[in-house]
């Protein structure tokens, strides 16, 4: 049983576990199993180029910044499990156990993040009855986001990045998902609003 299953390794996805990973010493956390279904496959990053992403050097090649991700999460957080090369196509239950299905197996878990992607072709039962056309997209885009209050869209289970209603920017996608994260946080410590920091001085 996840305490939390993140679902999409793209930029809001990995965002979202680096912060969740980082509070990994702090009283509330430090029991807490914490997972990624890192699926990158068909994130918008594939092709980009990226030069106006605050802390990321020009000329970034987001494929690059992908693979390098999931790298800095493997060893700075290797206590948060990755899960690769599959695919979630069903949520069942309601919180606080949800199954997660995906093409070769199935996860419990607490609480679900979702970081996949805004295309149309969205198709992951359990969740179609919050899809609705993305307001901060141009319509002939044919995005989607899922309805949400602050990126919650119901008990135990969030959304971030584009999916969330967001538009598709880089440094955007990154800060929804680090936000989730200490919303979180914020759950796991009681309801008392906390966040993780790390310092040159501790």
């Amino acid at each position: 049983m996840f305490d939390v299953l993140l679902l999409g390794g793209g930029v809001s996805g990995m965002s979202c576990a680096l912060v969740l990973g980082s509070a990994k010493n702090k009283s509330f956390a430090t029991d807490k199993k914490i997972g990624i279904i890192a699926h990158q496959k068909t994130s918008a990053l594939q092709e980009a180029l990226i030069n106006n992403a605050y802390g990321i050097p020009a000329r970034k090649l987001g494929a690059d910044l992908l693979s390098e991700s999931i790298e800095h999460l493997r060893e700075t957080y290797p206590h948060i499990t990755q899960i690769a090369d599959e695919k979630v196509l069903k949520i069942e239950g309601e919180s606080p156990e949800f199954t997660v299905l995906t093409n070769k197996n199935s996860y419990k878990t607490k609480s679900i993040v979702v970081g996949i992607g805004s295309a149309n072709t969205f198709a992951i039962e359990g969740l179609m009855q919050f899809v609705e056309p993305h307001q901060k997209s141009l319509p002939e885009k044919q995005r989607i986001q899922l309805k949400n209050n602050d990126h919650k869209v119901a008990e135990g289970i969030y959304v971030i990045g584009v999916l969330a209603g967001w538009r598709s920017q880089v440094a955007i996608a990154a800060g929804s998902g680090a936000a989730v994260a200490t919303d979180i946080l914020t759950l796991w410590n009681g309801g008392i609003q906390t966040h993780a920091h790390d310092s040159i001085r501790k």
